[in-house]
């Protein structure tokens, strides 16, 4: 039997329902923390606010996803317009 894989947001609903705020806010939370890495965030998402695993990862994946770049460096918008000319 293949095994499913789902996407972090499609544990959004459930997220919401189970602990009554919206993920904006847990992702504001996530975002303000002085921690940077992926694990350390989902353990603190659970010790600190007692989330379960499975969701603490979805909402550190997700959010992490839309900060980095596609090798997990932070994206930055840098101007340069000495190069734009």
């Amino acid at each position: 039997m293949a095994e499913t894989v789902k996407d972090p947001a499609s544990y959004f609903p459930s997220i919401e329902k189970k602990y009554g705020r919206p993920i904006a806010e847990w992702q504001e939370l996530i975002r303000s923390s002085p921690l940077t890495r992926h694990m350390e965030l989902v353990t603190w998402l659970k010790t600190e606010h007692g989330r379960g695993h499975g969701h603490a990862n979805a909402l550190v994946a997700y959010t992490l996803a839309e900060t980095r770049d596609r090798w997990g460096l932070p994206r930055r918008v840098m101007l340069m317009p000495e190069i734009m000319t």
